[in-house]
């Protein structure tokens, strides 16, 4: 196998099982936010939610230099931000599977922020909170 066929190969399958999908224009890393994205829509159609985000973005460590080395900001994204008719906020990730890194970055971000991360997997043709 040559080195073109190994990094096309490693790029077509992912991961997790998860197939990317696109729905309005936009790429979602899977099926199941896809799906989440439409229920959103659909909820501030009827104006049970006032609006949404996708993919916002949260510090999680400032960057810094140490010995003349710079280092990197750490960042959360996560997959929806959710802005509640009462104003409040509710993050939302879809996961098929937690990884260490994303355990990581869930307890810095409980640490650095008041809003909770709620994790939904989408099972049997529905969201179940993790």
């Amino acid at each position: 196998m040559s080195y073109k066929q190994y990094r096309q190969k490693k790029q077509s399958t992912p991961k997790y099982g998860n197939k990317k999908t696109v729905v309005d224009g936009i790429t979602f890393d899977s099926q199941a936010e896809s799906i989440y994205y439409n229920q959103l829509k659909y909820l501030k159609r009827a104006n049970h939610i006032k609006d949404f985000k996708l993919q916002p973005q949260y510090l999680l460590q400032e960057g810094f230099k140490k010995n003349g080395k710079t280092y990197r900001p750490i960042y959360y994204k996560a997959d929806f931000e959710v802005i509640k008719l009462d104003g409040s906020t509710q993050i939302i990730d879809i996961k098929g599977a937690i990884t260490k890194e994303f355990a990581i970055k869930q307890k810095l971000f409980e640490l650095k922020y008041m809003d909770s991360i709620t994790l939904l997997k989408y099972k049997n043709g529905q969201f179940v909170e993790v």
